[in-house]
Protein backbone atom coordinates (compact mmCIF):
# COMPACT_ATOMS: atom_id res chain seq x y z
CA UNK A 1 0.00 0.00 0.00
CA UNK A 2 1.07 3.53 -0.77
CA UNK A 3 1.87 6.05 2.25
CA UNK A 4 -0.52 8.94 3.13
CA UNK A 5 0.28 12.50 1.66
CA UNK A 6 -1.55 15.32 2.47
CA UNK A 7 -3.68 16.87 -0.57
CA UNK A 8 -4.83 20.38 0.32
CA UNK A 9 -7.55 22.78 -1.06
CA UNK A 10 -6.92 26.43 -0.83
CA UNK A 11 -8.60 29.82 -1.74
CA UNK A 12 -6.05 32.78 -1.85
CA UNK A 13 -8.02 35.96 -1.75
CA UNK A 14 -6.95 39.75 -1.49
CA UNK A 15 -8.71 42.90 -2.08
CA UNK A 16 -8.04 46.58 -1.77
CA UNK A 17 -11.51 47.47 0.49
CA UNK A 18 -12.98 50.61 0.04
CA UNK A 19 -10.95 53.14 1.82
CA UNK A 20 -7.01 52.56 0.67
CA UNK A 21 -6.14 53.80 -2.73
CA UNK A 22 -3.98 50.87 -3.40
CA UNK A 23 -3.01 46.91 -1.37
CA UNK A 24 -0.56 46.71 0.70
CA UNK A 25 -1.23 43.04 1.04
CA UNK A 26 0.31 39.98 -0.90
CA UNK A 27 -0.04 36.52 -0.62
CA UNK A 28 1.49 33.22 -2.41
CA UNK A 29 1.44 29.36 -2.61
CA UNK A 30 4.07 26.76 -3.68
CA UNK A 31 2.14 23.67 -4.32
CA UNK A 32 4.32 19.99 -5.15
CA UNK A 33 3.52 18.43 -8.49
CA UNK A 34 3.92 14.90 -7.01
CA UNK A 35 4.97 13.19 -4.37
CA UNK A 36 8.48 13.68 -4.14
CA UNK A 37 8.05 17.40 -3.77
CA UNK A 38 5.06 17.06 -1.58
CA UNK A 39 7.74 15.07 1.19
CA UNK A 40 10.57 17.45 -0.13
CA UNK A 41 8.93 20.86 0.41
CA UNK A 42 5.17 20.31 1.29
CA UNK A 43 2.55 22.99 0.46
CA UNK A 44 3.61 26.19 1.56
CA UNK A 45 0.75 29.38 1.58
CA UNK A 46 1.96 33.01 2.37
CA UNK A 47 0.29 36.04 3.86
CA UNK A 48 1.78 39.41 4.06
CA UNK A 49 0.49 42.92 5.30
CA UNK A 50 2.58 45.76 4.26
CA UNK A 51 2.99 48.87 6.07
CA UNK A 52 5.02 51.62 5.01
CA UNK A 53 4.34 55.09 3.13
CA UNK A 54 3.53 55.66 -0.33
CA UNK A 55 3.98 52.43 -2.37
CA UNK A 56 7.01 51.15 0.42
CA UNK A 57 4.04 48.57 1.96
CA UNK A 58 3.07 47.24 -0.93
CA UNK A 59 7.02 46.78 -2.21
CA UNK A 60 7.76 45.27 1.22
CA UNK A 61 4.67 42.67 1.40
CA UNK A 62 5.57 41.09 -2.37
CA UNK A 63 9.68 41.49 -1.76
CA UNK A 64 9.37 39.74 1.87
CA UNK A 65 6.85 36.77 0.14
CA UNK A 66 9.18 36.17 -2.55
CA UNK A 67 12.44 36.15 -0.34
CA UNK A 68 10.58 33.63 1.68
CA UNK A 69 10.13 31.11 -0.59
CA UNK A 70 13.49 31.61 -2.40
CA UNK A 71 15.19 30.68 1.20
CA UNK A 72 12.28 28.21 2.02
CA UNK A 73 12.78 26.42 -1.32
CA UNK A 74 17.18 26.57 -1.16
CA UNK A 75 17.56 24.43 2.02
CA UNK A 76 16.51 20.61 3.49
CA UNK A 77 16.36 21.50 6.58
CA UNK A 78 14.25 18.97 7.84
CA UNK A 79 12.91 20.51 11.08
CA UNK A 80 10.41 22.47 9.11
CA UNK A 81 9.39 24.82 11.87
CA UNK A 82 13.30 25.73 11.88
CA UNK A 83 13.05 25.92 8.17
CA UNK A 84 10.30 28.52 7.81
CA UNK A 85 11.98 30.67 10.46
CA UNK A 86 15.40 30.63 8.89
CA UNK A 87 13.21 31.90 5.67
CA UNK A 88 12.08 34.68 7.76
CA UNK A 89 14.90 35.95 9.13
CA UNK A 90 16.62 36.09 5.97
CA UNK A 91 13.89 37.88 4.35
CA UNK A 92 13.61 40.11 6.75
CA UNK A 93 17.70 41.23 6.55
CA UNK A 94 17.27 41.57 2.45
CA UNK A 95 14.00 43.98 3.16
CA UNK A 96 16.13 46.15 5.52
CA UNK A 97 18.68 46.36 3.19
CA UNK A 98 16.32 47.32 0.81
CA UNK A 99 14.82 49.79 2.42
CA UNK A 100 18.24 51.43 3.29
CA UNK A 101 19.31 51.11 -0.61
CA UNK A 102 16.25 52.27 -2.41
CA UNK A 103 13.10 54.12 0.22
CA UNK A 104 15.89 57.14 1.46
CA UNK A 105 16.55 54.93 4.71
CA UNK A 106 12.92 54.96 5.17
CA UNK A 107 11.16 52.24 6.79
CA UNK A 108 9.56 49.35 4.99
CA UNK A 109 8.17 46.72 6.70
CA UNK A 110 5.20 44.02 6.56
CA UNK A 111 3.62 41.31 8.71
CA UNK A 112 4.04 37.54 7.65
CA UNK A 113 2.59 34.58 8.77
CA UNK A 114 3.49 31.42 6.53
CA UNK A 115 2.37 27.74 6.82
CA UNK A 116 3.23 24.66 5.60
CA UNK A 117 1.33 21.20 5.50
CA UNK A 118 3.47 18.33 5.19
CA UNK A 119 2.41 14.34 5.61
CA UNK A 120 -0.11 14.60 8.99
CA UNK A 121 0.73 18.29 10.30
CA UNK A 122 1.17 21.45 9.45
CA UNK A 123 4.08 24.42 10.96
CA UNK A 124 2.69 28.10 11.22
CA UNK A 125 5.32 30.53 11.59
CA UNK A 126 4.49 34.52 12.01
CA UNK A 127 5.86 37.66 12.78
CA UNK A 128 2.73 40.75 13.09
CA UNK A 129 -0.64 40.64 13.38
CA UNK A 130 -1.80 39.09 10.60
CA UNK A 131 -3.42 35.52 12.37
CA UNK A 132 -3.71 32.31 12.02
CA UNK A 133 -6.89 30.45 12.38
CA UNK A 134 -7.96 25.88 12.65
CA UNK A 135 -11.45 25.30 12.40
CA UNK A 136 -12.24 21.80 13.18
CA UNK A 137 -15.81 20.47 13.70
CA UNK A 138 -17.79 23.48 14.14
CA UNK A 139 -14.82 25.39 16.74
CA UNK A 140 -12.60 27.59 15.48
CA UNK A 141 -9.04 28.30 17.08
CA UNK A 142 -6.80 31.59 16.69
CA UNK A 143 -3.42 29.50 16.63
CA UNK A 144 -0.91 32.42 16.33
CA UNK A 145 -0.99 35.79 18.80
CA UNK A 146 -0.67 39.04 17.75
CA UNK A 147 2.47 40.65 17.87
CA UNK A 148 1.04 44.04 18.98
CA UNK A 149 1.35 47.18 21.01
CA UNK A 150 -2.57 46.13 22.51
CA UNK A 151 -2.13 42.15 22.52
CA UNK A 152 0.35 43.14 24.60
CA UNK A 153 -1.27 45.10 26.96
CA UNK A 154 -4.79 42.68 26.67
CA UNK A 155 -2.24 40.04 28.12
CA UNK A 156 -0.50 42.18 30.74
CA UNK A 157 -4.27 43.21 31.78
CA UNK A 158 -3.75 46.32 31.22
CA UNK A 159 -6.81 46.77 29.00
CA UNK A 160 -9.91 44.84 28.15
CA UNK A 161 -9.97 43.07 24.63
CA UNK A 162 -13.05 45.55 24.00
CA UNK A 163 -10.58 48.43 25.13
CA UNK A 164 -7.93 47.12 22.58
CA UNK A 165 -10.77 46.86 19.58
CA UNK A 166 -10.69 50.69 19.78
CA UNK A 167 -7.14 51.62 21.07
CA UNK A 168 -5.58 54.25 19.44
CA UNK A 169 -2.35 52.24 18.78
CA UNK A 170 -3.87 49.43 18.37
CA UNK A 171 -2.30 49.17 14.76
CA UNK A 172 1.20 49.67 16.58
CA UNK A 173 3.07 46.57 15.61
CA UNK A 174 5.93 44.91 18.43
CA UNK A 175 7.65 43.05 15.37
CA UNK A 176 7.50 42.78 11.74
CA UNK A 177 9.40 41.53 9.10
CA UNK A 178 11.97 44.50 7.71
CA UNK A 179 12.01 47.17 10.63
CA UNK A 180 13.80 44.50 13.30
CA UNK A 181 17.41 43.73 13.18
CA UNK A 182 16.29 40.38 14.66
CA UNK A 183 12.35 40.38 14.70
CA UNK A 184 10.44 37.06 17.07
CA UNK A 185 9.12 34.50 15.35
CA UNK A 186 6.76 32.98 16.99
CA UNK A 187 5.97 28.76 15.58
CA UNK A 188 3.60 26.67 15.89
CA UNK A 189 2.89 23.26 15.08
CA UNK A 190 -0.54 21.57 14.66
CA UNK A 191 -1.90 17.59 13.87
CA UNK A 192 -4.51 17.75 11.15
CA UNK A 193 -6.99 15.83 10.74
CA UNK A 194 -9.57 15.01 7.69
CA UNK A 195 -11.70 18.28 6.41
CA UNK A 196 -9.54 20.55 8.97
CA UNK A 197 -9.93 24.05 7.90
CA UNK A 198 -6.88 26.75 8.06
CA UNK A 199 -7.04 29.92 7.84
CA UNK A 200 -4.93 32.88 7.18
CA UNK A 201 -5.74 36.69 7.02
CA UNK A 202 -4.66 40.09 7.52
CA UNK A 203 -6.09 42.59 9.87
CA UNK A 204 -8.46 43.98 7.17
CA UNK A 205 -10.61 40.82 8.21
CA UNK A 206 -10.68 40.31 11.79
CA UNK A 207 -11.11 44.13 12.21
CA UNK A 208 -14.49 44.09 10.96
CA UNK A 209 -15.03 40.19 11.29
CA UNK A 210 -15.40 38.86 14.85
CA UNK A 211 -13.96 35.12 15.76
CA UNK A 212 -16.82 34.41 16.35
CA UNK A 213 -18.35 35.19 12.99
CA UNK A 214 -15.65 34.03 11.05
CA UNK A 215 -16.32 29.96 12.65
CA UNK A 216 -20.31 30.63 11.57
CA UNK A 217 -19.20 30.87 8.58
CA UNK A 218 -17.16 28.17 7.53
CA UNK A 219 -19.28 25.85 9.18
CA UNK A 220 -22.12 26.68 6.77
CA UNK A 221 -19.34 27.30 3.56
CA UNK A 222 -17.68 23.73 3.26
CA UNK A 223 -15.77 25.00 0.03
CA UNK A 224 -12.77 27.19 0.62
CA UNK A 225 -13.45 29.48 -2.38
CA UNK A 226 -17.11 30.36 -1.51
CA UNK A 227 -15.55 30.82 2.60
CA UNK A 228 -12.82 33.46 1.40
CA UNK A 229 -14.84 35.22 -0.83
CA UNK A 230 -17.78 35.69 1.91
CA UNK A 231 -15.19 36.64 4.63
CA UNK A 232 -14.28 39.60 2.45
CA UNK A 233 -17.98 40.17 1.60
CA UNK A 234 -19.14 40.61 4.97
CA UNK A 235 -15.62 42.66 6.06
CA UNK A 236 -16.14 44.79 2.79
CA UNK A 237 -20.07 45.10 3.70
CA UNK A 238 -18.97 46.82 7.27
CA UNK A 239 -16.84 49.40 6.03
CA UNK A 240 -13.83 47.60 4.25
CA UNK A 241 -11.26 50.19 6.18
CA UNK A 242 -8.31 48.30 4.82
CA UNK A 243 -6.94 45.80 2.53
CA UNK A 244 -8.45 42.44 3.21
CA UNK A 245 -6.55 39.01 2.55
CA UNK A 246 -7.58 35.40 2.91
CA UNK A 247 -5.95 32.35 2.77
CA UNK A 248 -8.04 29.60 3.17
CA UNK A 249 -7.20 25.90 3.31
CA UNK A 250 -8.97 22.58 3.44
CA UNK A 251 -6.63 19.53 4.49
CA UNK A 252 -7.89 16.35 2.46
CA UNK A 253 -5.79 13.20 2.88
CA UNK A 254 -5.20 10.56 0.04
CA UNK A 255 -3.42 8.30 -1.33
CA UNK A 256 -0.13 9.07 -3.38
CA UNK A 257 -1.11 9.20 -7.21
CA UNK A 258 0.35 6.52 -9.24
CA UNK A 259 0.83 3.99 -7.02
CA UNK A 260 -1.63 0.42 -6.27
CA UNK A 261 -3.97 1.06 -3.26
CA UNK A 262 -5.16 -2.05 -1.81
CA UNK A 263 -9.25 -1.79 -2.29
CA UNK A 264 -11.16 -4.50 0.20
CA UNK A 265 -13.71 -5.63 -1.80
CA UNK A 266 -16.86 -6.95 -0.04
CA UNK A 267 -17.61 -11.03 -1.21
CA UNK A 268 -21.12 -11.65 -1.32
CA UNK A 269 -22.11 -14.31 1.60
CA UNK A 270 -25.08 -17.13 1.56
CA UNK A 271 -26.13 -17.41 5.34
CA UNK A 272 -26.22 -20.28 7.15
CA UNK A 273 -29.73 -20.70 7.67
CA UNK A 274 -30.01 -20.61 3.48
CA UNK A 275 -27.42 -22.83 3.50
CA UNK A 276 -28.91 -25.62 5.25
CA UNK A 277 -31.53 -25.40 3.18
CA UNK A 278 -29.79 -25.37 -0.23
CA UNK A 279 -28.51 -28.87 0.94
CA UNK A 280 -32.17 -30.25 1.81
CA UNK A 281 -33.07 -29.42 -1.80
CA UNK A 282 -29.86 -30.62 -3.44
CA UNK A 283 -30.07 -34.21 -1.20
CA UNK A 284 -33.60 -34.23 -2.08
CA UNK A 285 -32.97 -33.87 -5.70
CA UNK A 286 -30.54 -36.09 -5.66
CA UNK A 287 -32.78 -39.06 -4.64
CA UNK A 288 -35.61 -38.01 -6.88
CA UNK A 289 -32.93 -38.07 -9.79
CA UNK A 290 -32.06 -41.69 -8.37
CA UNK A 291 -35.61 -42.87 -7.99
CA UNK A 292 -36.21 -42.16 -11.75
CA UNK A 293 -32.91 -43.68 -13.26
CA UNK A 294 -34.11 -47.13 -11.31
CA UNK A 295 -37.58 -47.04 -12.58
CA UNK A 296 -36.58 -46.14 -16.22
CA UNK A 297 -33.91 -49.05 -16.21
CA UNK A 298 -36.44 -51.17 -13.95
CA UNK A 299 -39.47 -50.92 -17.04
CA UNK A 300 -36.43 -51.38 -20.16
CA UNK A 301 -35.35 -54.66 -18.25
CA UNK A 302 -39.34 -56.13 -18.13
Amino acid sequence: MSEPVALVQAALRTHQGRVRRNNQDYVAAREPAGPEEAAQNGWLYILADGAGGMDAGEIASQFATERVLQYYFSTDEPDWGQRLQDALLAANADLRALGARHNGGSRMATTLVATVVHGQEVDIANVGDSRAYHFRRGVLRQVTRDQSLVAKLVEDGAITPAEAAVHPRRNVLLYSIGSDRAPRVDLYKLPLEADDLLLLCSDGLTRHVTNEEIGQLLGRLADPAGAAEALIELANERGGQDNISVVLLRYTPERVPGKVVAVAKQVASTPAGARGGLWFYTALLSLVQTVLIFLVWYSLRF
